[in-house]
């Protein structure tokens, strides 16, 4: 008898949301946040299918919320073209802030958690300085000339993602931007944990890693379906897996240097997985579908 590890769904969690739009773990993956078109947030332990908290206060679609880097507070993002910054134990919004022209798409906290990211369907990206009063952004970047997809903040440089099918590096230290084309509209961006690299998914029905300083294409993974959905991709914590959604309700999981495929989870077959989450430091995935969101972990089989 031999023991293998295979990647099994441990919880389902139903959330009652409509439809969940993204689903992320905090800072050190014992809890997830949920968003979804009932204008609602929702914390979760997903390692215990147990609903913490609920936060209203949106007045339409939430589409994106990340946790600060100490689990006290949330920022959200919704169709509402709003940004609210919670407080996680009490509930309530400590601050809206309002200056994006249309709906907001994605959000993110920088490292230290003193700065909120957002990019909209209004082509920009604004800061908020989240520990003062301040209600305009302290700054608005405006280089895309289509809606910022996605957003990645590390200490000092910004990723974003557009569907001008163009990739942009900010480099805040330096004020430096560098562009680089890819061909295709870019639904997703994320950075490898060592920083060298960056993931896209591209609505050709392509992910692409892509070198971060001299902007080579070093592998493309494929097999999964894109159709119009804007996927969202992940890199496993030790680096050597890329992952994706597929619009056939599947996760696909791609190595890094081979990109053979090495392994499918099927969270509902023919209806699109459109948000995933990794473990940062354990080899956990949380993925969106529907309704429902599902926490996959190693389990170790006899066979």
């Amino acid at each position: 008898m031999t023991e293998v590890t295979q990647i099994t769904a441990l919880t389902t969690i139903q959330c009652k949301q409509q439809a969940v739009r993204s689903v992320r773990f905090n800072i050190d993956g014992t809890y997830c946040l949920t968003c979804g078109a009932d204008k609602k947030i929702k914390l979760w332990n997903p390692h215990k299918d147990l609903l913490l908290k609920t936060y209203g206060g949106h007045a339409n679609e939430v589409l994106d919320v990340a946790g600060s880097s100490d689990s006290s507070q949330i920022v959200s993002c919704s169709t509402d073209k709003s940004v609210i910054l919670w407080d996680v134990t009490t509930g309530q919004p400590l601050r809206r802030y309002r200056a994006h022209a249309s709906s907001v798409t994605c959000i993110k906290f920088n490292e230290e958690s003193t700065m909120a990211v957002s990019g909209s369907i209004d082509n920009t990206v604004a800061f908020w300085d989240v520990v003062s009063r301040r209600q305009e952004p302290v700054q608005v970047l405006k280089d895309a000339k289509d809606s910022i997809t996605s957003i990645q903040v590390t200490n000092h440089e910004v990723l974003t993602t557009s569907v001008d099918c163009h990739t942009r590096l900010y480099d805040l230290r330096v004020g430096k931007m560098v562009s680089d084309y890819m061909g295709a509209i870019i639904t997703h961006g994320s950075l490898t944990h060592d920083g060298q690299c960056y993931v896209l998914s591209c609505s050709d029905g392509t992910v692409k890693l892509i070198d971060k300083d001299s902007g080579e294409l070093l592998n493309t993974f494929t097999g999964h379906e894109t159709q119009d959905f804007m996927l969202e991709n992940c890199v496993n914590e030790k680096d050597n897996q890329v992952i994706s959604g597929s619009a056939s309700g599947e996760v696909f999981y791609w190595d890094l240097i081979s990109s053979s495929v090495t392994n499918k989870l099927v969270h509902k077959m023919h209806k699109p997985v459109v948000s995933i989450c990794h473990h940062p430091t354990d080899s956990m995935l949380l993925s969106a579908c529907e309704d429902e969101i599902k926490l996959w972990g190693n389990v170790i089989a006899k066979e």
